[in-house]
């Protein structure tokens, strides 16, 4: 029995070379990209894919050359925020759906047959998707690759942070304590992984009454900043709720203006 489990131990492994020709292809693409960010959360519904999509747009008005990579399969949000309905573009290489001459996207709902169907994947397809992404895209020459992560600290940010190693973590939480606490552990995630932490951003951190003027705290404030400094990591800003997001979000429209101060406290941390 124990010279049979050896035997099997040692046998050649026949997808080997295919691997490691997808490695090189994923190296190749890696290489002609410059920063890559991963906006992460450990909880759900704190607005991360509007941090990411924002942050994206903001990069892309300032010039620079934007990839923004949708890695969660099972919620793809990312098409629906910006609106877009296309598919790839061909060629001998799919290549990802360009949003304007600055900004291009990728995202594994153009591909499905129907967008209300559940995605049902286990962990190895997951991850071979994602890896596909890198590997079988032709990306151009980028500034930025923002990557939209699902919450949590399962397949798919292990993925990037296993695929991609000078990945950047951007942890996005809103200020009560039951986000905050989720995210804490998105932040041990990123330091187990050796993942280094841009910043935390507090998103929806009260609004502004549209009567009288009066910020209200709904979700009360200041738990990112909090969280921020008890592990010493940078605050990137405070977000506030505004229902004028919500509505471009929900009709395929973007709103940034409330995320360049984000986008800039972003940059500056990059050029340190």
């Amino acid at each position: 029995m124990t010279e049979k489990l050896q035997q099997i131990n040692q046998a050649p492994d026949p997808h080997q070379n295919e691997r490691d020709l997808q490695d090189k292809e994923i190296q190749n693409t890696l290489g002609r990209i410059k920063h890559k960010i991963l906006v992460m959360s450990g909880k759900g519904g704190v607005g991360k894919s509007t941090v990411a999509v924002n942050l994206a747009l903001n990069l892309a008005d300032k010039g620079y050359k934007v990839g923004l990579m949708d890695v969660d399969l099972h919620g793809p949000s990312v098409p629906r925020i910006l609106g877009l309905e296309a598919t790839f573009p061909g060629g001998d290489k799919p290549r990802p759906i360009p949003y304007s001459p600055y900004l291009a996207v990728i995202s594994i709902e153009p591909l499905l047959p129907d967008k209300d169907k559940s995605v049902i994947w286990r962990g190895p397809l997951k991850i071979g998707v994602i890896r596909q992404f890198i590997a079988d895209i032709e990306w151009d020459e980028l500034d930025y690759l923002i990557i939209d992560s699902p919450p949590g600290t399962g397949d798919e940010p292990l993925t990037v942070a296993q695929t991609i190693s000078d990945a950047h973590a951007l942890l996005v939480t809103t200020p009560q304590e039951l986000a905050v606490a989720d995210v804490r552990k998105s932040l041990d995630f990123c330091r187990q992984v050796n993942m280094p932490i841009l910043g935390v951003v507090e998103n929806m951190s009260g609004m502004t009454c549209p009567h009288c003027g009066e910020k209200i705290e709904f979700l009360m404030s200041g738990g990112g900043l909090k969280m921020a400094k008890n592990f010493g990591v940078t605050f990137l800003g405070q977000i506030p709720f505004d229902p004028q997001i919500v509505q471009a979000s929900e009709n395929g429209k973007t709103f940034m203006k409330p995320y360049k101060e984000m986008t800039d406290a972003v940059l500056a941390r990059i050029e340190i």
